[in-house]
């Protein structure tokens, strides 16, 4: 209320209820003041406005909304929402008094799930964060509690917070078969023989209430080394296992194999082998270097530093042990070693001087295994000429490549012989050229009277008749009957009215020896012919009607030789001599 006199708020000091849910947060009170103690009539007033805001507290504790829920969830998922509980609470949403905070306090030893708050609606969101399994607990059963963010405020008379339970459910999966011990381990020395039995690898499929086998499969093995059974898992090996192949690494060597159940849908698994493979004595050592070269000149610092590789691990290797072999009786005689450590040795000549060239001298290695193994080695030395430095020169680098005085004076031989034969054969080409340049002419130059010879490919691809009779190339019978006969007086402006001679026909007869005369009969018979028209007379032709499709020809005359002038014929030099003769009227040879 309010004081008349000096307008101070008064305090009520009754207990005022006011709730959120049910009324307005802020109240609007309109205050009029009025002067002459109030008297309406004579007095002036004014009014004004009072706005006053209620402030929330912590009075309502919140309250999930049923008293049990209930969820389900695969075994070995993570990160997946079971179940969300929903709660009440009527103090200012989205403030400290209205917030959910929820716990869960029973049934979750292990710590599979945990509950975040939506931010937005206030309920509580049941995930599982660690992967549960069915063959351990089927179900569980969780106490969960719910409080506000922000403490109850004091007086209030009911619970601080709201408790519910959980009942949650884990649905079975088929599981994929697991190695108890992934990788696994073994040792054993290289070198055992194939189908030696290594180890069992044995999955185990934790499905255990559903009864499935399980079957093994290779699914890697870089050196195809081992072999696995496909119903109990069982390795054995396929060929020798070596420590020193490329596929070893630090002495171990992996391989992975899968295991896979009959479930629906099927599960597989992977696991991996690992094989330490102990080291035995099965490398013999190799000599280094394998070059070398010396002075021919023995000589204090003309020595070569030889030691020796050994694919095996100690104690299999070093120290070496190298000497010379008795034969050839030369190797000792020229050449003698001498240690200068565990694993080095010198190699020099023994005898003074010895010719350049490059030899190679067998050294026999033998390494500190048990028992030990030897080999012989050849190491390529070349002995050349050296320079006061001890460095081979650079006739004795020649000499040291394998090429002595001999092998290159008779290389030279052979390059001059060579080149005396190229030359040989040029003089000769060009000799010969000469001789076909100043050979005659078989014929007089004033005989040689050609023609220009034209080739004409019109008769395309080839004789279209090819049924002839080959006995017309016989030789011909004697044609002395009509040769011997009395030429009449013949009719050349009418046809023929006797009959062509007929000749008979002839037997086959071997081809004659001379073609000439075979030609020369033929030439014979068709200058005798009677039947055979002269060569400038007027050829008689059936009469083959009329009505030809073809206009009228005209007459074909041709000019005497007399008006022609043939005299320039003689200008065109001796190659025309014979044609300007036959139509100039010279003399015809």
């Amino acid at each position: 209320m309010l004081n008349k006199a000096t307008g101070l708020s008064l305090t009520y000091t009754g207990f005022l209820c006011i709730d959120t849910e049910e009324k307005v947060s802020q109240y609007t009170i309109i205050v009029q003041a009025t002067d002459m103690e109030g008297n309406l009539n004579f007095g002036l007033s004014n009014t004004a406005t009072a706005l006053i805001s209620i402030t929330d507290i912590n009075d309502n504790p919140p309250e999930l909304t049923v008293r049990t829920f209930s969820g389900e969830v695969q075994e070995n998922k993570v990160n997946v929402v079971v179940t969300n509980l929903t709660v009440l609470d009527r103090d200012q949403p989205h403030s400290p008094n209205w917030n959910a905070v929820y716990r869960i306090v029973s049934g979750d030893p292990s710590g599979h799930f945990t509950i975040r708050t939506n931010p937005i609606t206030n309920e509580g969101m049941l995930t599982v964060v660690k992967p549960v399994d069915f063959e351990m607990n089927r179900a569980f059963m969780l106490t969960v509690v719910v409080s506000n963010q922000a403490h109850l405020a004091s007086g209030i008379q009911s619970s601080l917070q709201s408790t519910a339970g959980v009942t949650i459910s884990v649905q079975d999966v088929n599981e994929p078969p697991v190695f108890p011990v992934n990788p696994k381990l073994i040792r054993f020395e290289e070198g055992v023989p194939a189908g030696t039995t290594l180890t069992v690898f044995a999955a185990q499929d934790p499905d255990h209430f559903i009864h499935q086998f399980v079957r093994y499969s290779k699914l890697s093995d870089p050196a195809n080394w081992l072999k696995i059974n496909r119903t109990n898992g069982q390795i054995t090996t396929m060929a020798l296992l070596d420590r020193e192949s490329m596929y070893v690494k630090n002495n171990v060597y992996e391989a992975t194999f899968l295991a896979f159940d009959n479930g629906s849908p099927q599960a597989s698994g992977t696991g991996t082998l690992q094989i330490y493979l102990i080291d035995v004595n099965d490398n013999a050592p190799v000599l280094v270097p394998r070059e070398a070269q010396v002075c021919e000149r023995a000589r204090p610092n003309s020595r070569v530093n030889i030691t020796a590789s050994d694919a095996d691990a100690d104690p299999n290797v070093g120290p070496f042990v190298f000497e010379l072999p008795s034969f050839p009786a030369s190797v000792r005689r020229n050449w003698t070693i001498s240690r200068i450590s565990a694993d080095y040795t010198q190699l020099r000549l023994r005898i003074p001087y010895l010719e350049a060239a490059v030899y190679e001298i067998p050294i026999i290695v033998h390494d500190s295994g048990n028992p030990p193994l030897s080999n012989r080695s050849l190491i390529r030395v070349k002995v050349c000429p050296c320079d006061d430095n001890g460095d081979c020169s650079a006739t004795g680098a020649v000499a040291a490549a394998g090429l002595g005085t001999g092998a290159i004076i008779a290389i030279l031989i052979c390059i001059i012989i060579l080149l005396t034969m190229v030359l040989l054969f040029v003089v000769w080409m060009k000799r010969r050229e000469k001789e076909r340049q100043a050979k005659p002419l078989l014929i007089d130059p004033e005989d040689d009277v050609r023609d220009n010879i034209l080739k004409y490919d019109e008769e395309g691809g080839g004789e279209e008749d090819q049924d002839y009779d080959l006995s017309q190339l016989q030789q011909p019978e004697s044609l002395e009957h009509i040769i011997n006969k009395t030429a009449g007086v013949r009719r050349v402006d009418e046809r023929p009215v006797i009959a062509e001679s007929q000749y008979p026909v002839r037997p086959s007869l071997p081809h004659p020896g001379d073609i000439g005369d075979f030609i020369n009969d033929g030439l014979r018979a068709a200058d005798n012919d009677p039947t055979a028209p002269p060569y400038d007379s007027l050829l008689v032709f059936d009469y083959e009607g009329s009505g030809s499709t073809a206009g009228s020809v005209s007459s074909l005359n041709s000019t005497s030789s007399g008006d022609q002038d043939y005299d320039y014929l003689n200008d065109w030099g001796p190659r025309f001599k014979k044609l300007a003769d036959l139509y100039g009227g010279g003399d015809d040879d």
